[in-house]
């Protein structure tokens, strides 16, 4: 089956994923500030470099264009953030990093990959779905917004079975 067209991009391109070192913080902050209007914060992202976390670089000529932080929790992954350049979006890439991190889990004997996205995530609400990702429930007030708090709709993939 052949692959749609922004997703063979990827694949013709120069893109790896490596892990992620307390050295790409400030290449990873640029990316959170720009695709988020609630960033998270340096301390933040070095907290995260503890054995039960995965974080993944997506590097495209050498230069980072997506990350991706994940928890591992007995058996069960959970996205906690993953983020894509805006000169990259509508690439594929953030379609090939979650396929990346969702193999690692089940390789590493993960059960199922849990996310929260922001209700108003449309794209990456159908990038999860098209995915084979279900909703499960929903976290009302979850994401702080410009009006207040938003709700956050809490999505799963079974893995490996």
């Amino acid at each position: 089956m052949p692959y749609p067209e922004t997703y063979q991009k990827v694949l013709d391109a120069d893109l790896i994923v490596r892990p992620l070192v307390p050295e790409d913080v400030p290449d990873v902050l640029d990316i959170e500030r720009q695709g988020y209007s609630h960033p998270w914060s340096e301390s933040v992202f070095l907290d995260c470099f503890k054995d039960n976390y995965r974080l993944w670089g997506a590097c495209h000529g050498g230069k980072l264009t997506a990350y991706a932080v994940v928890a591992y929790m007995v058996d069960e992954a959970h996205l906690l953030n993953i983020c894509v350049h805006p000169r990259a979006r509508g690439e594929g890439v953030g379609r090939y990093l979650l396929r990346h991190v969702l193999a690692t889990a089940a390789h590493e004997g993960m059960a199922q990959l849990l996310l929260e996205v922001r209700d108003s995530n449309h794209a990456a609400i159908a990038l999860y779905q098209n995915e084979g990702f279900h909703e499960i429930g929903q976290r009302p007030g979850y994401y702080p917004s410009a009006s207040g708090r938003e709700d956050a709709r809490v999505l799963m993939l079974a893995l490996g079975q």
